[in-house]
């Protein structure tokens, strides 16, 4: 679905792009598409001699679950000594969080085409388990312990 624009992105801006074909949910649940992207990551990054990258140049990229992916991937590779550092994760309209999907944001967007916030808990739901029976608790907020809530509040609030 993405190979013009990353045939776009390689020509305009004179780099190599590698696109990840990762694994889908519902058939394939966290952490199927993680992995392989971290592997694909970790194998270009253990390669790049052979792509001719310079490896100070490296970027990750990712719309919506493929934003996650990128953020994740990023956070697991910040950790990594043996590897190069990556430049920079550039990360279009990504599925961040999944603990409150009242937040402004979600309010403010419920009703934008194509995600509709259902349908963002609904692939959220899919992705972690490949069952959405607990759409309604997501929406609520009742699937987080009250625990949870107050230990990450300073990050996932209204304000």
């Amino acid at each position: 679905t993405h190979e013009e624009l990353c045939r776009f992105i390689a020509r305009e801006s004179e780099s190599v792009v590698v696109s990840v074909g990762y694994r889908l949910a519902p058939e394939h649940t966290y952490p199927a598409a993680y992995e392989d992207c971290l592997s694909a990551t970790q194998h270009f990054l253990q390669h790049l001699q052979h792509y001719a990258v310079d490896p100070a140049r490296v970027t990750v990229c990712g719309d919506s679950a493929g934003g996650n992916l990128a953020a994740a991937v990023s956070q697991t590779l910040a950790e990594r000594s043996d590897l190069p550092r990556l430049r920079a994760q550039i990360l279009i309209y990504p599925g961040l969080q999944a603990l409150d999907f009242n937040l402004p944001s979600y309010q403010q967007n419920r009703g934008v085409p194509l995600l509709f916030r259902e349908r963002a808990a609904f692939y959220m739901l899919q992705y972690l388990n490949g069952n959405a029976t607990k759409l309604e608790e997501v929406l609520e907020g009742s699937h987080i312990p009250v625990d949870i809530k107050l230990k990450y509040r300073k990050w996932v609030n209204p304000d």
